[in-house]
């Protein structure tokens, strides 16, 4: 589908004109270039149920209309977008779409607060059965015999939260389509953004972003949206009646606000992954107090090929246009990674605390750099054991790069480990 503009169709367009214009129309009142904020909560109706495409916010609004726009515009094969007031809400409308009784199966490496929701609300509340499966490492068969009669969804984070495992879409995708039961593949592409990666392009039927995290970009807003490809027409109107049903819509503010932030969400990734590739040969290189850094991005990452693969069509024609000293090692591949530090917790919280530019805090995607201990802080839901199992134990760090100066982020990274260093 081409986007168009001023009412006119034209050739496909790139992906940060898209990220500028699509749903951000010159207002055809004022001829303001920005669209304005629309705080009304409900709409003047020339007759009974005659109006202008509005009748009250929590059903449809114009600013949160014309981010969706953006939103479908920007996640290459979508056509349809929903925006929620955050990830959780996504998260929410589309385990409560599956109605009662419904089994599902995850990646065992899922972000805490869903995890929180498949066990701890969705199970007790509409008894639904969710199966933890090593999706990455996982073979046909295993995944076939995991699917039953009423499995209507198959959960997916690619690269995972926080140990980074990578899920071969296209291949998982396929082999959904040989069972009878067809269920549903979601993708979370909160991590690398529409930017690097297009799970739809590679067979998904839904993605799902916390827009608070890199869409946005400059953490001041909580959102989450579900995007849709152009078959999944259906499926967009059962979640968009459970989107007004449930109410949990975004303000239009905050719509706003992460349409301007998307405008420059091309430049900002482009940033995060050079910054956050330089960032992990720096890591790689500090052996005195690294033990392992995860970031498939690194050449030595046993994933790496899998994770150039799937970079998105822009994304990887931007990698290749690259200069040979800027892809040394590896390749951009997103903002976040993740290492194993020597000395376990009490290291870990002296590097945690030792940082001056990469701030102590939770969340991730945000222009500004960010380091949390996921055992600690964003997992802490998830029961000891099966951290444990996933590897998410006391030495695992997880950062979130910045578009800071990378000279400023490298120099803070060695004074931190150094101070490691002198307690070993």
């Amino acid at each position: 589908m081409s986007p168009s503009l001023n009412g006119h169709t034209c050739k496909p367009l790139g992906f940060g004109t898209r990220a500028i214009h699509v749903g951000s129309s010159a207002n055809s009142e004022t001829g303001a270039v920005i669209p304005p904020i629309s705080l009304s909560t409900t709409f003047k109706q020339d007759s009974i149920g005659v109006h202008k495409g509005f009748e009250y916010s929590r059903s449809g609004n114009p600013n949160r209309d014309a981010f969706e726009q953006t939103l479908a515009s920007l996640e290459a094969g979508g056509a349809h977008a929903l925006a929620f007031a955050s990830g959780s809400a996504a998260t929410a409308a589309v385990l409560q779409s599956l109605g009662a009784n419904a089994h599902i199966i995850s990646v065992n490496d899922v972000y805490g607060g869903t995890f929180r929701y498949m066990t701890k609300v969705a199970a007790p509340i509409q008894g639904l059965e969710t199966t933890f499966l090593d999706l990455e490492n996982a073979d046909d068969q295993t995944i076939l015999a995991a699917i039953r009669p009423n499995t209507k969804l198959v959960w997916v984070e690619s690269p995972t939260n926080p140990t980074f495992r990578l899920v071969d879409i296209p291949r998982l995708a396929s082999l959904l389509r040989t069972h009878p039961s067809a269920p549903l593949l979601l993708v979370d592409n909160t991590f690398l953004s529409p930017y690097f990666s297009s799970p739809l392009l590679l067979g998904a039927d839904i993605v799902l972003h916390s827009l608070t995290k890199y869409i946005n970009g400059h953490s001041d807003v909580l959102m989450g949206a579900l995007i849709l490809p152009p078959h999944q027409a259906s499926l967009h109107a059962s979640l968009k009646f459970l989107q007004n049903a449930s109410g949990a819509v975004p303000s239009p503010h905050d719509c706003w606000l992460a349409q301007r932030g998307a405008k420059t969400l091309h430049l900002r990734m482009q940033a995060h992954g050079l910054n956050a590739l330089a960032v992990a040969r720096l890591l790689d290189a500090r052996s005195d107090v690294v033990i392992e850094v995860i970031y498939p991005g690194l050449l030595a990452h046993p994933r790496h090929a899998r994770a150039f693969a799937s970079l998105s069509p822009h994304a990887r024609r931007w990698v290749d246009a690259l200069p040979a000293a800027a892809t040394k090692g590896g390749v951009p591949y997103g903002g976040m990674l993740a290492f194993r530090i020597r000395g376990g917790l009490a290291a870990a919280e002296t590097f945690l605390t030792a940082t001056k530019l990469f701030t102590l805090a939770e969340s991730l995607g945000g222009v500004e750099s960010l380091a949390e201990h996921p055992a600690k802080m964003t997992h802490g839901s998830v029961p000891e054991e099966e951290r444990s199992v996933l590897g998410i134990g006391d030495n695992l760090i997880r950062l979130s790069v910045g578009v800071e100066d990378v000279e400023d982020l490298l120099a803070d990274l060695s004074q931190a480990l150094d101070v490691v260093a002198d307690t070993l």
